[in-house]
């Protein structure tokens, strides 16, 4: 009975294995063909501030969820949420690493989400205190050993310098009454000539379901966070 049920759970974790490389791979495929061909914002999740900066993109990812909290306490709990604890966001940063051959990060890196991005290279473009930043960079994001550079909010939207990726990206939360808000993250990316738009678009396949994975991730907690912090105020 023992070598049955081994057996049986074999198949099982074999099944579930084909499942997630199956769903990996179809999610890899569409991103492929979608690249280029995005959704433009409707009028709720519209955002004038990353607008200023990056009016067309070649990709773009929205997320959003409903919490019970003022908005000043959702947008802090955004900010310093601590991403590196969730086990998924740390499997998916080792699985870039190991499959693109990336040195490790032996630097040691502030914890809140805000704090983390600034150390690693990234710019504010613009704030809204207590409702909104946009951050911004320029990088090769295909390369191992990825490096993250900070433009001045002036220059950040005429940046043309071939072979580059521009990336621009809001943590936001918007007012739905005195204590409900709705928490708001989005992503853009345009690159910047033909070469480093084929480069990023590989890229892009290959790891967008771990990108979005990421962002799915962190909205449970945030949420969850502000609403703590909202019953003991």
């Amino acid at each position: 009975m023992k070598g049955v049920r081994l057996g049986t759970v074999a198949k099982w974790s074999s099944a579930g294995v084909g499942l997630g490389m199956a769903t990996y791979g179809a999610y890899a495929a569409t991103a492929w063909l979608c690249y280029g061909h995005v959704d433009r914002h409707t009028r709720d999740d519209s955002d004038a501030e990353l607008d200023r900066f990056m009016p067309r993109y070649d990709i773009v990812e929205r997320h959003h969820i409903g919490v019970e909290a003022p908005a000043a306490l959702t947008f802090a709990s955004a900010c310093e949420l601590d991403i590196l604890r969730a086990p998924i966001v740390r499997a998916i940063f080792k699985a870039r690493e190991l499959v693109l051959g990336g040195t490790p990060d032996a630097t040691e890196r502030p914890r809140g989400s805000l704090a983390l991005m600034k150390s690693l290279g990234w710019g504010v473009l613009a704030e809204k205190p207590g409702r909104e930043i946009v951050m911004g960079a320029v990088t090769q994001p295909w390369q191992a050993d990825v490096v993250f550079r900070a433009l001045p909010p002036a220059d950040f939207a005429h940046f043309h310098e071939p072979g580059y990726v521009k990336i621009a990206w809001t943590l936001r939360a918007d007012p739905q009454g005195d204590d409900a808000s709705i928490f708001r993250t989005e992503t853009r990316a345009i690159a910047t000539d033909a070469t480093a738009r084929s480069k990023f678009r590989r890229y892009w396949s290959l790891v967008s379901p771990g990108i979005i994975l990421i962002r799915v991730a962190t909205l449970g907690p945030i949420r969850d966070e502000a609403e703590r912090r909202a019953r003991t105020v």
